[in-house]
């Protein structure tokens, strides 16, 4: 076991990730951003915040294949070799990418892929088991029972230890959770994010599967990084192509935060705390239910100011005047919804 600098103070509650799920840290970390999608990274600080992660009780690690076709698995490798005890590692398989055109999307949810994914994620990752393996994508082709038989093998064999869903509705999971237990549901759940609700979350109260929020600061756009993404982040941005970061929709929803910089000022917080703390007070709506959220970041800072999150109690007042936001978003989550559980409903 390594030894940490943290304080007490400063480390993260636990929670269990789902019922019979392994022990965590209330919040984990998205690695996503450290190598894909969000434009240049200095890898040396994206490093060191893994470490810093990891010394305030951060033990869930998120990430996935298709995240730089690979690259950033590899990239957790060394991190992972070195702490391999104290660390909960995630990653994903279902979403195919086209090397020729990156653009370019489809989805595979059959046995033979979901093997083959397992093995290369296991070697780009430099270990012996995936502690937990997420279906990232639902391919609306292949029964969920199959996929989850077909993952279920996996277990069985000792590559995996626990499953996990992406962007799944409360019936595909409770189809899911009944060929194999499910430990986790991840999804994109955040004060301009609340479709889950209708079906999903519910269902995973009821069922005792963890409830893994994605994006809980809206990719960044809930803390007031950015405005508009078609002005101000770079070309290799991918929020650039989201229907909600630029244009009118940018103008109409920054105007939304207003509630959260009201919230925000009354307890001395930023506004991503504000919003971090939203998620994980949801867990009280819902009975046995455990919220284990994931921002994604790149600097250690971020992590400390995120961590910190946890210790904030909003009021049933602060509740009440964030509520309502979410009905007012402009614009969809993704160009496309056919991907996600709400395209489902």
């Amino acid at each position: 076991m390594n030894q940490h600098t943290s304080s007490d103070g400063e480390r993260i509650a636990r929670t269990h990730l789902g019922t019979g799920g392994p022990e965590v840290g209330v919040q984990g970390l998205g690695c996503m951003g450290m190598s894909f999608a969000y434009g240049p990274t200095d890898e040396a600080e994206a490093r060191a915040t893994l470490e810093r992660a990891l010394e305030l009780g951060v033990t869930l690690y998120d990430t996935a294949d298709m995240y730089g076709m690979g690259e950033n698995e590899r990239f957790l490798a060394p991190f992972v070799a070195a702490h391999r005890d104290e660390i909960t590692l995630a990653t994903k398989f279902g979403i195919v990418l086209d090397p020729a055109d990156p653009s370019k999307r489809g989805i595979r949810n059959d046995r033979a892929y979901i093997r083959q994914c397992a093995e290369a994620s296991l070697r780009r990752l430099g270990v012996d088991v995936i502690d937990l393996y997420y279906m990232h994508r639902r391919d609306v082709n292949v029964p969920i029972e199959e996929t989850v038989g077909a993952m279920a093998e996996l277990v069985e064999e000792g590559k995996v230890r626990q499953l996990g869903l992406s962007e799944v509705t409360g019936d595909e999971l409770r189809a899911a959770h009944a060929e194999h237990p499910i430990a986790a549901v991840q999804s994109e759940w955040s004060l301009f994010s609340r479709d889950v609700e209708r079906t999903a979350v519910p269902a995973a109260a009821e069922l005792g599967v963890a409830f893994v929020p994605y994006s809980p600061l809206g990719r960044g756009f809930l803390t007031g990084a950015f405005t508009d993404a078609g002005k101000e982040l770079t070309e290799d941005d991918f929020r650039r192509t989201m229907p909600r970061f630029t244009g009118e929709n940018a103008e109409a929803n920054a105007a939304l935060l207003e509630p959260v910089r009201k919230v925000a000022g009354a307890h001395g917080i930023t506004l991503g705390q504000t919003a971090l703390a939203w998620v994980h007070q949801q867990a009280e709506r819902y009975p046995g239910l455990s919220v284990v959220p994931i921002p994604g970041t790149r600097k250690r800072s971020r992590v400390e100011e995120n961590t910190a999150a946890t210790r904030v109690r909003l009021t049933d007042e602060d509740l009440t005047l964030l509520a309502p936001i979410a009905d007012r978003v402009a614009g969809t989550r993704y160009p496309s919804m056919a991907l996600t559980s709400a395209g489902r409903e």
